[in-house]
């Protein structure tokens, strides 16, 4: 595969100082972030792999992990994510890969200084403004319950509440639902989405890349979630419009993607 985007940008410039944040931007203009919200379904590897592309490609991020999100991440890397150790933390999930290595990406982690983490009970908290200046939202992955609670207009927490503010600010939201089958509720939820101009981008990873592996899968699905907002990547081998461009021979072994080598 393809190494993943590196070039770096500074920083458009520092958030306002608020106790429990963190992330401090360079000098410069006004930062405006992607806000990224991860929910309590299951697929945290999607999470990391977009936080690492944004990251690569310069981009600044504001982090919301809900609490139901903590519990999915135990059970699928063993590893915590605490307010008090966010940034610890953090690192470790993101070197992480999709298959459980621990330092998978460690050598290629992208600089995490223009990360702010909220907590996801602070309603007070930047995201949770439309005054607040951020590029937009994905929330990756998207449980069933986040779904619902952003089509309501519920805001039970701040990641429900940043996702009613993309909305009604009109900037880009991306709702990456990981959930299998889907009821009748839960459809018209993602029809309301859909209407108010949310982009719903279901986990779904496609194999005409050339998946070599499972990081490979992941990285189709966090792609797709960046090509809807605009961000560049490597993540995948996009389509050429050639049966086989992705190197792989009927019977015979496959060879790696574009761009799963990180992200």
């Amino acid at each position: 595969m393809e190494p993943p985007h590196t070039e770096q940008h500074a920083p458009t410039g520092p958030p306002p100082h608020r106790e429990g944040a963190g992330g401090a931007g360079a000098a410069g203009g006004t930062r405006r972030p992607w806000v990224v919200g991860v929910s309590g379904a299951s697929g945290t590897p999607y999470a990391a792999a977009v936080l690492r592309a944004l990251l690569h490609a310069g981009e600044a991020v504001d982090l919301v992990v809900s609490r139901a999100s903590r519990l999915t991440l135990l059970d699928e890397t063993g590893l915590p994510f605490r307010d008090a150790h966010w940034r610890e933390d953090l690192r470790r999930w993101l070197a992480q890969g999709a298959d459980g290595t621990p330092d998978r990406f460690e050598a290629t982690l992208p600089d995490l200084s223009t990360v702010r983490h909220w907590p996801a009970g602070d309603l007070a908290a930047g995201p949770s403004s439309g005054s607040y200046p951020s590029k937009g939202m994905l929330i990756v992955p998207a449980s069933t319950a986040s779904v619902a609670g952003v089509a309501l207009g519920l805001s039970k927490d701040l990641l429900q509440r940043a996702a009613s503010v993309t909305l009604k600010e009109r900037r880009p939201l991306v709702v990456a639902v990981r959930e299998t089958p889907l009821n009748g509720q839960t459809l018209r939820h993602l029809v309301t989405l859909d209407e108010a101009g949310a982009v719903v981008l279901p986990a779904s990873p496609a194999f005409y890349a050339g998946a070599a592996d499972l990081q490979d899968l992941v990285d189709f699905v966090a792609g797709r979630a960046l090509d809807a907002v605009g961000v560049p990547h490597k993540l995948y081998r996009r389509w050429s419009g050639a049966l086989g461009g992705s190197g792989r021979r009927p019977g015979g072994p496959g060879r790696a993607a574009a761009g799963g080598g990180g992200g």
